[in-house]
């Protein structure tokens, strides 16, 4: 039987695809081996970047495996460390993801791609959360995430409608940050996580914990909480090797060779 979740490294890059044909809907199995995957990718000091993408051009992902609930399958089932689809809770992924939208991005496929920090979509992708439709709420990050990342009017309308938001749409209000045909999408992934790659891995953690942390504060006190010292990832960056290393790097007109130190 071929695997619902596949990963392959390329270079410092991790390239996670979602193939469960024909949707790429996720089940519980499919759920835990994505968590499986970015537990993986959290854990693992050589990789920088992950990138999530789906199988085929039609899905991204069409979310939760309606057929598996129908067979029994709970909203509350356990789907793994990281929550439903292996991302949506897993807090202490402090490296960037970005997610690779080849598709339609349904329900909880729209709130796999909501976890992930970066965007990239071909152009006639679409997003929408059909839950309210169906007697439920999407409570795997996306009624806590859509109100964050939209207007707020706009976002209560995706949410109590199911109306599906365009790629124009979505990168008007800054929700995707790239479009691209379906042919480059795996390629221009890569090579915008080959650029991320780039930064130093502590200032990238460093910026996804202050972001994080700081996110439900104004910004007087944000500000003062993240200079307190009680943001480790922070710290860690400002008394790190890797600190040193960019600035003399850029002293001596050459590239900085991390160590995550």
């Amino acid at each position: 039987m071929k695997e619902p979740v596949t990963c392959e490294i390329i270079d410092n890059i991790l390239v996670v695809t979602l193939d469960r044909p024909k949707a790429n809907a996720i089940d519980v199995p499919t759920s835990q081996a994505l968590g499986d995957a970015f537990i993986s990718f959290r854990d693992n000091q050589e990789l920088r970047v992950a990138i999530i993408i789906g199988a085929g051009e039609r899905f991204f992902s069409g979310g939760w495996d309606l057929k598996a609930a129908a067979d029994g399958e709970a909203v509350d089932s356990d789907f793994g460390p990281g929550g439903f689809a292996g991302l949506t809770e897993l807090w202490d992924l402090n490296k960037p993801v970005i997610a690779a939208v080849n598709g339609l991005a349904v329900g909880g496929g729209f709130e796999l791609a909501l976890a992930a920090d970066l965007i990239i979509a071909v152009e006639d992708a679409e997003f929408f959360v059909p839950e309210a439709t169906l007697g439920i709420i999407p409570d795997s990050g996306g009624v806590l995430r859509l109100p964050r990342r939209l207007p707020k009017s706009i976002a209560m309308e995706l949410l109590m409608t199911g109306r599906r938001m365009g790629v124009s749409e979505a990168k008007k209000y800054g929700l995707v940050n790239k479009s691209c045909s379906v042919e480059t999408l795996r390629d221009d992934a890569i090579e915008w996580a080959r650029e991320i790659a780039k930064s130093a891995p502590l200032s990238l953690a460093a910026i996804k914990s202050v972001v994080r942390e700081t996110e439900a504060m104004d910004l007087e006190t944000a500000n003062a909480f993240m200079r307190s010292g009680g943001i480790d990832d922070y710290n860690k960056m400002l008394k790190s090797e890797d600190a040193k290393e960019g600035t003399n790097a850029f002293s001596e007109k050459r590239n900085p060779e991390w160590k995550g130190i």
